[in-house]
């Protein structure tokens, strides 16, 4: 068999001092945060499925929808805010938006705000094209990937996939992944959903809440991690995954609700539609994403109405249906287009966006797995949309969730990263005197050359558990398994990071005020 070239290199008698296993223990070494290859907020928008004149005609759609079509079923205080804000309620019962109230709205929303984090050095600009990858979902099923089945998702999990992406360097915030089947009462179910998440991690959170009274004994918690409600508010942790509208046009009377109450909370909404194209949304892809910007944008003039200014996330996330069977398909390459579509209709509002990519149909993180997420992934993070949720984890169109799949896909994200990143064009870049150096007066290679190890921790990305081994080397290993490698990196984390970012005193007081807090202390290691 024959070796790799940089095996032959390393091998012969001219190699540079170090050789292969000096550069491995430089790539291994830890980078400061202004060296690493890739990180949050790179700057995308590359990728452009739609041209000037599409957006036009979509923005012009979208005018006409909400002007003459309108959302159903709103509620008494929704439709108190609309109209005294300049919508129509007409005699059928829907509110319709002038389109100057829409534009005037768009003019005036918050746009280039930060999504804080416990931690700051987590928090998140959200603004132009920088990307941010994070998870999502409301799975009802773990996957068990070593005994291939799926089981119904508990609390415990939840905890347990906020510790491990409290250390996955790739992805940015962590909102809730899953349903904890354990937790019937919905207040519970809210309750310790958020308890979970909050001190799971101290990146930015996103949760969701049943209904409008589960919101009060939320901010409590939130209040007493943050040393006060007046700290909260100044550096809100913690967005509302909000699903204000029933697609197609219809408000959702107790998300509504919940939305009141958080914005009154001074908690950032996640403004989302999810239609389906084909079920609850138009078959055709640039109806879809019509639908889904009309239905933001009505929810953006409710939310400015109740608090001009809020902060809201254009959170339009059309997903797609296989229409042989009306199954969900977000593996699909028509959800990579309709995703980037939704980051070019967020750019052209100058707002803060946040879609889904990621989803894959697949039941297990295996090969239709890869290639679902890294299609519909790096298409999302070209497109520059500021927020990725469902990046991280899901399978099974949503239905699924897998921690090994957390740490498969810090590496993908990694690469996705990477090429959000592109390619810096400079004349230290174009390497007229290194190339000159290396064939008039050097070994002939650049494996040794001064800028390669210059350039390999800052231009390079590598995988923390895929394998780049040559086969020899992978032999010489016991042929190891992307995913062996996963469970054993799932293992060491759970058993042994257990974040203290909420000191004891602190979850005393709060445990003492909300007793049915049901995650216990010792499955927090404490």
């Amino acid at each position: 068999m024959t070796d790799t070239l940089e095996e032959q290199i390393a091998a012969s008698p001219s190699r540079r001092a170090g050789g292969r296993e000096a550069r491995r223990a430089l790539r291994a070494a830890p980078l400061g945060e202004d060296i690493r290859p890739v990180k949050a907020g790179l700057e995308g928008g590359r990728y452009k499925p739609l041209n000037d004149a599409d957006l036009d005609r979509i923005h012009e759609a979208v005018l006409t929808l909400l002007e003459t079509v309108g959302f159903a079923n709103a509620i008494p205080s929704c439709i108190e805010a609309l109209t005294g804000a300049g919508a129509d309620l007409g005699a059928d019962g829907r509110i319709r938006f002038p389109r100057q109230l829409v534009l005037e709205t768009i003019r005036n929303a918050a746009r280039n705000f930060t999504l804080c984090g416990q931690d700051p050095r987590h928090d998140m600009r959200v603004q132009g094209s920088r990307v941010h990858y994070g998870t999502a979902g409301a799975a009802v099923h773990v996957v068990d990937v070593e005994k291939r089945e799926y089981r119904e998702s508990l609390l415990q999990d939840i905890y347990d996939a906020a510790r491990i992406v409290d250390v996955m360097d790739n992805i940015h915030f962590f909102q809730r992944p899953m349903v904890p089947r354990d937790m019937v009462d919905p207040a519970d179910l809210d309750l310790n959903t958020l308890y979970a998440c909050v001190t799971g991690t101290t990146k930015h959170v996103g949760t969701s809440f049943t209904v409008r009274e589960n919101v009060a004994p939320a901010l409590d918690i939130l209040h007493a991690i943050a040393g006060g409600e007046e700290n909260f508010r100044a550096r809100p942790f913690v967005s509302n995954s909000n699903c204000f509208v029933v697609p197609p046009m219809k408000f959702a009377e107790d998300a509504c609700g919940v939305l009141e109450a958080c914005v009154e909370g001074g908690i950032p909404i996640l403004l989302l539609s999810a239609g389906q194209a084909g079920a609850t949304a138009p078959a055709a892809i640039a109806g879809a994403v019509v639908q889904a910007v009309a239905e933001v944008l009505a929810g953006l003039v409710y939310v400015n109405a109740l608090k001009p200014g809020h902060p809201c996330i254009f959170g339009t996330w059309p997903f797609v249906s296989d229409l042989r069977t009306g199954a969900m398909s977000g593996g699909s390459g028509e959800q990579a287009l309709l995703t980037a579509a939704c980051a070019q209709m967020a750019q052209y509002y100058d707002l803060p966006g946040g879609s889904a990519a990621g989803m894959a149909d697949s039941k297990l993180p295996d090969i239709q797995s890869g290639y679902e997420k890294g299609i519909t992934e790096v298409m999302a993070g070209l497109s520059g949309l500021n927020l990725i949720y469902e990046a991280a984890g899901m399978h099974a169109s949503l239905l699924g969730f897998s921690l090994e799949s957390l740490i498969i896909d810090n590496d993908m994200i990694g690469q996705c990263l990477r090429c959000v990143r592109g390619i810096e064009v400079s004349d230290a870049a174009l390497s007229l005197d290194v190339i000159s150096d290396v064939c008039l007066n050097g070994p002939g290679h650049y494996l040794g050359h001064e800028q390669t190890l210059r350039l390999m921790q800052t231009e390079y990305f590598y995988p923390a558990v895929a394998d780049r081994f040559s086969p020899k080397e992978w032999k010489e290993r016991g042929k190891p398994d992307l995913l062996q490698r996963a469970i054993a990196e799932k293992q060491r984390i759970l058993g042994s990071h257990f974040p203290r970012h909420v000191p004891r005193e602190v979850d005393d007081a709060i445990r003492a005020r909300h007793p049915n807090i049901h995650l216990s202390r010792k499955s927090m290691g404490w």
